[in-house]
């Protein structure tokens, strides 16, 4: 997870340039500054265990920011391109969920309670932005597109 926070605070600038709803761009910022949070909280998880950060390459976090920087460039309409971030967005979203409630359960598995709070921070911020990129698709950005 410290490799795909890392990868998410490169990836979420170009998202916040590509993005025309100014209330997508504002939730891209926010969930910039967040994950920025995100990363501190998994280095404190390191030094609760003794250890320095490390990052390992995860290709299921790069395939999905591939993906959705291709599907962004195929796509001219701002209105459709807009709709097109808040799918890839979920996408990413949806990973961290997963990949959260698993460290959670290892954590709780093996006595590192200390560790679980922080975690459980991440996954409730995630948990967040997912249910906020639902609000605007359904209330905005994905009927704009279709219009």
């Amino acid at each position: 997870m410290y490799y795909t926070e890392n990868q998410i605070t490169k990836a979420l600038p170009t998202m916040i340039k590509k993005a025309s709803n100014p209330q997508l761009r504002q939730g891209f910022e926010t969930h910039l500054r967040e994950t920025e949070n995100q990363v501190r909280r998994l280095e404190q998880a390191f030094q609760m265990l003794g250890k320095s950060p490390k990052e390992v390459d995860c290709p299921a976090i790069d395939g999905i920011i591939e993906e959705a920087n291709e599907v962004a460039g195929e796509i001219a309409d701002k209105r459709v391109l807009d709709a097109a971030l808040v799918a890839s967005a979920q996408v990413v979203e949806h990973y961290e969920i997963t990949r959260y409630g698993t460290l959670i359960a290892w954590a709780r598995q093996l006595g590192h309670n200390d560790m679980i709070n922080l975690l459980q921070q991440n996954l409730r911020e995630e948990e967040a932005t997912d249910k906020k990129l639902t609000t605007m698709a359904e209330q905005g950005v994905n009927p704009r597109a279709a219009a």
